[in-house]
Formats: C-alpha cells, sequence, structure tokens
C-alpha cells in the first residue's frame, strides 16, 4: 500500500476519492502540520511508499508549468549558528528523496515577493513550496521511501498567490494526469 499526500485537499480535488492501492493524507499546509500529520501516519500504518503531489512556485523563470519530480529539498528560511542561510542547527542542510529531480527551497510563508526569489535563486532552487523538506525528513525517519511531485502554479513573485489561487485546480488535473500515467491508476 502507498500513501498518497497533499498539503490541502484542493491540490487533489482532480483526484477520485479512493484509488487503488493507496491511501490518502491531506496534512494542512507548512512545515510543523506537514511533519505531525505524516508521522502520525507513517506511526500508524506500514507504507511501501510516500507520494506526495502538490503546487510550487517557480524560481527559475524558464521552468515549464508541468509537473516535475523533486530530488532534494533544503529549507530557505532556516539560518545556523554561524548565521548560515539555508542551514539548520540539528536538521541536514539538504535531505532527498533518491530519485532524480529538481532542489526544491521549503519555508513556512508563502513566497510571492520578487525579493525572496532574489535570495533563494542563488541557492539553485527552481521550486519553492512549504511541506517537502518535512515530508522527506519524516520519511527517511521512517525508512519509507518517498516521491515528491510539484506542479508549478505560480512564478513565486508579486501576484503569485493570485495566480496559485487561479492556478490550482490546474494543477491538480496535472497531478491526477501525471500519477495516473507514472502508476497506472
Amino acid at each position: 500500500m502507498k500513501l498518497l499526500v497533499a498539503a490541502l485537499s484542493s491540490e487533489l480535488a482532480a483526484f477520485p476519492d479512493t484509488l487503488p492501492g493507496f491511501d490518502r493524507l491531506v496534512t494542512g499546509p507548512g512545515k510543523l502540520p506537514a511533519t505531525y500529520a505524516l508521522t502520525r501516519a507513517l506511526d500508524a500504518t506500514s507504507y511501501d511508499e510516500v507520494v506526495v503531489v502538490g503546487t510550487a512556485g517557480a524560481i527559475d523563470p524558464e521552468l515549464p508549468a508541468i509537473v516535475h519530480e523533486v530530488g532534494t529539498a533544503f529549507q530557505h528560511d532556516v539560518t545556523d549558528l554561524d548565521g548560515v542561510r539555508g542551514q539548520h542547527v540539528s536538521l541536514p542542510a539538504r535531505v532527498t528523496t533518491g530519485h532524480d529531480g529538481l532542489l526544491i527551497a521549503t519555508g513556512d510563508h508563502f513566497v510571492d515577493d520578487a525579493e525572496v526569489t532574489a535570495v533563494i535563486r542563488p541557492t539553485g532552487a527552481a521550486l519553492v513550496d512549504m511541506e517537502t523538506y518535512a515530508f522527506i525528513w519524516v520519511a527517511e525517519q521512517f525508512g519509507v521511501p518517498i516521491r515528491v511531485f510539484r506542479a508549478v502554479s505560480d512564478n513565486a513573485e508579486d501576484g503569485a498567490l493570485t495566480d496559485w489561487r487561479e492556478a490550482v485546480a490546474r494543477c491538480s488535473e496535472q497531478l491526477r494526469e501525471f500519477i495516473r500515467d507514472e502508476y497506472g491508476v
């Protein structure tokens, strides 16, 4: 059995209520809700794989508005004791799914500001979101394989929240088609 995970129910709007071979989990937005909900789910049931779907803002302005697999995540909104941005005091700087894919910057606020994307862009991150680092870290703690798929919803700059609200249905459709092709369900 696999676990299909999304932060928001709107990201699963195009999915049927049940998918053969999958349980479903909606965690709520942000790193703490993601950590809490996924930890509870993995503690209660043994899964073969965690499959995360959702939206992300594009940091790379050339990135097509399609579904991308994420390979690595870091937290863009933390600093270590030396003030190094993206380095946490006690957590790994980066976590990986073990699959090839894009680098995503995870933080606890919705990025819709050109100044913030300008700070993130030099890290090499192509995408930004609010949960991926937490999802990967938790799955790693439980030794459960994880794959993360993000549909580009906006450009993570001025007006991104309005763009996201308009794009989430399109992204859900893209994600549903992608999961159908990838997993045959």
